[in-house]
């Protein structure tokens, strides 16, 4: 189905000359769905392809704002690219959007507090309560907002979560696992983890999948539509590859992606065991979520 994003966005020209058959439109209708993506990932055009390509190929239309904070300047997107493409928090915070994705950042050995953007996050965490139909918090968003909304603490690992794990699937009746067998394969890549223990302690949430390497992966928060999200299932095959490749070419300690090359050999390309899944859970979080009006 189509999909809407910010004209000439680059974003969307980089997933078609990957060979996807990415069709768009102009105007929307009353099943287009307005989705928001607050993207505070660094590499914001990477960030930008990866849920284009998602949404895609779910079979809903969804109409794709790119949100920015008005108190944050990115380090590492032009000014250019982020006045022209994004819109601030301010710009859209008296309209009403189907679902919010907030992204993750690599700011996890900060306490939350010390973010200079804090302060308007916790605002948007507010705003969406009454504007936003279904959001997904998305690793250090989770952490952020399992922090702010029940006082959940997020603990240092003694080395990087990197790699594909497996996940178990709590509930498998929940529509946002439809279609999904009884495995999820998801990446990880993140210094920071939420334990176990803090999640089933607190009654508001519920836990919907984890994984016995890499902790607990998918909660809801009960009585709404807001899911917390540790892992990256958005992530493009060769993500990982250029993380790890970054890291060992600036002398940074890091270990092999765990499951990812082909016979664990970063000379191979990575085995792509997380993206069919990742676009049927993406597809039914549209489809049972963001239409849950």
């Amino acid at each position: 189905m189509p999909i809407k994003v910010p004209a000439g966005l680059p974003a969307l020209q980089a997933v078609i000359d990957e060979g996807n058959a990415v069709e768009t439109f102009e105007v929307s209708t009353a099943r287009t769905l307005r989705i928001a993506l607050l993207n505070i990932m660094p590499m914001k055009e990477t960030t930008e392809a990866d849920f284009i390509r998602l949404f895609s190929e779910t079979g809903e239309e969804v109409e794709f704002t790119l949100m920015k904070l008005d108190t944050h300047t990115p380090k590492h997107a032009t000014p250019e690219h982020m006045n022209r493409y994004y819109k601030g928090f301010s710009q859209l915070k008296g309209e009403h959007f189907d679902g919010l994705i907030i992204t993750g950042a690599p700011i996890e050995k900060i306490e939350f507090e010390e973010v200079s953007y804090w302060p308007e996050l916790c605002s948007i965490f507010e705003w969406a309560k009454t504007n936003v139909t279904s959001t997904l918090f998305i690793c250090w968003a989770a952490q952020a907002g399992l922090y702010r909304k029940f006082g959940i603490q997020k603990h240092l690992l003694p080395k990087k979560m990197f790699g594909i794990f497996p996940h178990i699937i709590n509930t498998p009746a929940h529509p946002l696992f439809k279609g999904i067998g009884e495995t999820l394969y998801v990446p990880h890549s993140r210094h920071t983890e939420i334990l176990r223990s803090d999640v089933t302690a607190c009654k508001e949430i519920e836990l919907l999948s984890e994984s016995e390497i890499s902790g607990v992966y998918i909660m809801q928060e009960k009585g709404t539509l807001n899911f917390f999200i540790t892992g990256h299932s958005e992530y493009a095959l060769n993500t990982l590859d250029g993380e790890y490749k970054r890291d060992i070419s600036k002398g940074l300690p890091i270990e092999l992606p765990l499951n990812y090359y082909l016979n664990n050999n970063p000379a191979n390309t990575p085995v792509n065991l997380w993206q069919h899944t990742a676009r049927r859970m993406f597809g039914n979080w549209l489809k049972y979520f963001c239409k849950a009006q």
